[in-house]
């Protein structure tokens, strides 16, 4: 509450207001053209509230093909740590990675990322981690579109989601489309990889006459 007053008095930050007018008079334009922005986070864990972001990673992708000279790679201070999912990540607290603040980070992914299509791989938690970074400095949610490889791939297949349907792993469409999985657990390199599935389904689309944004954002 006192958050939304003092937001109210001052306004919000000039690099929220220039994320904000990316989306201004905005027009859909041919897949071919729309950047997209594939991007994975490392976390301390899976909830939502009391876990934080430790990594994030993100290529770009124009004209289906991966900007290989811009991509994105920071690494946040870490306030909570647990040396339980170090395993996972390989993130030590005191590790040699220079790191940055949360509120830092969230800036130059905003600038990073700007109206970008985004895409994820069980795109949900990427999403609501960095709505939780955004929530804690008083910010709103961000406004970019998402695309989830794991219901994309369902949806190149023609499987209805069921809820009781289980959700597809990166591994298993790294296997499925004949992806390598080169620095798998690293941000920027589950960026890559989700980036390369998503081109992968893509192409699939394109040659079933199906790549059209009515089938990419259903």
């Amino acid at each position: 509450m006192f958050d939304w007053l003092f937001r109210k008095k001052t306004g919000y930050p000039d690099f929220w207001k220039v994320y904000l007018s990316h989306f201004k008079n905005k027009s859909k334009s041919d897949i071919t053209d729309t950047r997209f922005v594939a991007f994975d986070t490392e976390t301390t864990g899976l909830d939502v509230k009391e876990d934080r972001v430790l990594s994030i990673g993100a290529v770009s992708i124009i004209n289906k093909k991966i900007e290989v000279s811009n991509t994105f790679e920071i690494y946040l201070e870490q306030n909570i740590f647990k040396p339980e999912t170090v395993k996972i990540h390989g993130l030590m607290r005191n590790g040699s990675e220079k790191k940055i603040s949360e509120l830092d980070a969230i800036k130059l992914f905003l600038d990073y990322i700007k109206d970008a299509i985004i895409v994820a791989h069980h795109a949900s938690f990427d999403k609501r981690m960095i709505n939780e970074i955004l929530l804690r400095h008083g910010l709103g949610k961000l406004k970019n579109k998402f695309i989830d490889t794991g219901v994309l791939y369902k949806r190149s297949l023609h499987i209805i989601y069921q809820e009781n349907t289980k959700p597809y792993s990166l591994d298993y469409l790294c296997k499925e489309l004949n992806v390598p999985t080169v620095d798998r657990h690293t941000a920027t390199g589950d960026a890559l990889i989700t980036a390369l599935v998503f081109l992968k389904i893509l192409s699939r689309l394109d040659k079933r006459k199906h790549l059209n944004w009515g089938y990419l954002l259903k």
